[in-house]
């Protein structure tokens, strides 16, 4: 069965032949040219979604914020802006992946094939780890202290995921965006340490301690 993709994109040309690009490459492709078609069109129930930021009713970062607590499935950011704050906001929305313009195919490609696989390896997983007060349950992707559920994004608990199950191992920055997406990208490091800030903020506010240990010049592991 087909994956199913939604792009979004207000400039004509471009989501012509992304569309025409997808499908050729086998997926069931829908598309919205503004923010409120998107929404409309979340009702195909799509495994992926590539969303531009700069649209003119209602931008990419509105969309994701509109509708990321009811859409489990990635997100990728298509922006012609490179500002890191810009790809910060995307992600503490819950974007999941960005992708500047001008793109390639085949890296977009690339990226979408990668995330799709993610989502396949995850529905495989069945493990719980606990530690005090702190429960993890991976197969349905939670994390909860006591009864109280922290709120994790996608990309926030796939780091958890990565570092729980690997406790005392160190990875770097790199190692855990290649586990996440399967290729490395420029800037990458900044995004992989604003979603570690954000997850030992999370659950540091109610472990009272770090779950996640910096080593200096080395990478991160988790010590609990």
């Amino acid at each position: 069965m087909a994956y199913k993709i939604l792009i979004v994109d207000d400039e004509e040309d471009i989501l012509r032949m992304l569309k025409d690009y997808f499908e050729l490459s086998g997926y069931a492709v829908y598309t919205a040219d503004s923010g409120m078609s998107a929404i409309e069109k979340i009702s195909v129930n799509p495994d992926i979604i590539l969303l531009d930021i700069n649209m003119p009713d209602m931008d990419g970062l509105s969309v994701c914020k509109k509708i990321r607590n009811h859409v489990n499935v990635p997100i990728v950011f298509l922006t012609a802006k490179v500002e890191e704050q810009d790809r910060i906001n995307g992600l503490m929305l819950g974007g999941d992946d960005y992708i500047t313009k001008p793109f390639s195919f085949e890296e977009l490609h690339a990226r979408v094939t990668a995330h799709l696989r993610r989502e396949e390896r995850q529905k495989g997983t069945k493990k719980i780890r606990i530690a005090g007060d702190l429960l993890i349950e991976y197969d349905a992707r939670k994390v909860y202290w006591g009864e109280e559920e922290i709120s994790l994004t996608r990309t926030e608990f796939d780091i958890v995921e990565i570092l729980s199950l690997h406790k005392g191992q160190i990875f770097d920055k790199e190692a855990i965006y290649e586990k996440l997406w399967g290729y490395d990208k420029e800037g990458s490091s900044n995004i992989i340490t604003e979603h570690i800030r954000r997850i030992r903020t999370k659950i540091g506010g109610y472990y009272q301690r770090d779950v996640i240990e910096t080593v200096w010049g080395v990478g991160y592991r988790w010590i609990i």
